[in-house]
């Protein structure tokens, strides 16, 4: 379960939560020009926009789970089981596999506009990444500055959806999740007027009652709309700082907290959260065992090499202690 925002304030952010009962040993990536991405179905490319992003490195190569490149185009792979069914070859499109649709899109594309034209032509395939690692069911939030979009690969096959909220959670599909905000029209950061009956006198009792009867559960579909109001009403100072400390406390408000989604014999936890500011191309992570924010920066590497650099998470939780004498 996870999911994925995005925000602007003087410049455009892109992030995510993965939610799980276990990390993978997923490590933030970069992906410089010249590392040849060898697709399973269509033509290596050896050169193409530089990566950054979260990824588990299998045999040498990026599994990205959400990325940004150069440009300041992200794509995030979402959880979405029982939904997602991916095809066979066809021979009129380029086959594309699950795993490879990130590296695919921002290998190629600067902009939304640019991915929908690679996306009208593509097909999703099963094809697994090895016999350890099988295809995962995701649907893809892609966004820029200017727009952001829902791809789905489902049986009837590959659907586009316009994302004006920037927002995309796991089930149920897209359109459902958007659909069910109606049901929240009246929510407000405002306090309530009273519209149950000018025969008695309501009044508010406590802050917040504007937005009583926000949905509170973990389910993908009640995070849906608690992110959206949440990022729709959130207000930022313009800076780095304050930026980027907002869009961490937006996805704050989606957390789980180990203990209370129950997964077999363990539970689900916020493994990370990422916030990749994609117009300087920082990335910024959280863990669920370190809470300080941690960055590593795209412009600070050679983006001309020929090898994906790796950085291990710093998962222990790090403590200032004010009065350490």
């Amino acid at each position: 379960m996870c999911t994925a925002v995005t925000y602007r304030t003087t410049d455009f952010y892109f992030g995510r939560t993965l939610d799980n009962e276990c990390s993978y040993g997923e490590s933030v990536v970069i992906t410089p020009r010249r590392f040849p991405f060898a697709f399973r179905h269509a033509a290596s490319q050896e050169q193409h926009y530089a990566l950054i992003g979260m990824a588990h490195m299998a045999d040498g190569y990026p599994l990205y789970y959400d990325a940004v490149n150069e440009k300041g185009l992200g794509m995030a792979g979402l959880r979405f089981a029982g939904n997602a069914v991916y095809h066979a070859c066809a021979a009129d499109r380029d086959n594309v596999a699950s795993f490879e649709c990130i590296p695919w899109i921002l290998g190629q594309c600067a902009t939304v506009a640019e991915a929908r034209v690679l996306l009208d032509r593509i097909c999703v395939t099963d094809t697994p990444f090895s016999a350890a690692l099988p295809s995962s069911p995701l649907h893809w939030l892609i966004a820029d500055r200017r727009e952001a979009i829902t791809v789905e690969s489902m049986a009837d096959g590959l659907h586009i959806h316009d994302n004006p909220v920037g927002v995309l959670t796991n089930n149920p599909p897209f359109a459902e999740q958007l659909f069910r905000l109606n049901d929240y029209q009246h929510l407000s950061p405002k306090d309530p007027i009273n519209t149950f009956s000018d025969a008695i006198t309501l009044r508010s009792y406590s802050r917040g009652m504007g937005a009583l009867g926000l949905p509170g559960d973990l389910s993908s579909a009640s995070r849906f709309v608690r992110a959206a109001f949440v990022k729709l009403n959130s207000v930022s100072g313009a800076s780095e700082a304050d930026s980027v400390g907002q869009f961490f406390h937006i996805l704050g408000s989606v957390e789980q907290v180990r203990g209370c989604c129950e997964v077999g014999e363990a539970y689900e936890i916020t493994v990370y959260t990422s916030c990749c500011n994609a117009d300087k191309g920082i990335y910024y992570y959280t863990t669920y065992g370190n809470r300080r924010i941690t960055a590593v920066e795209l412009h600070r590497e050679d983006l001309d090499g020929m090898v994906p650099i790796a950085y291990p998470l710093i998962d222990g939780e790090q403590i200032a202690y004010q009065n350490n004498k």
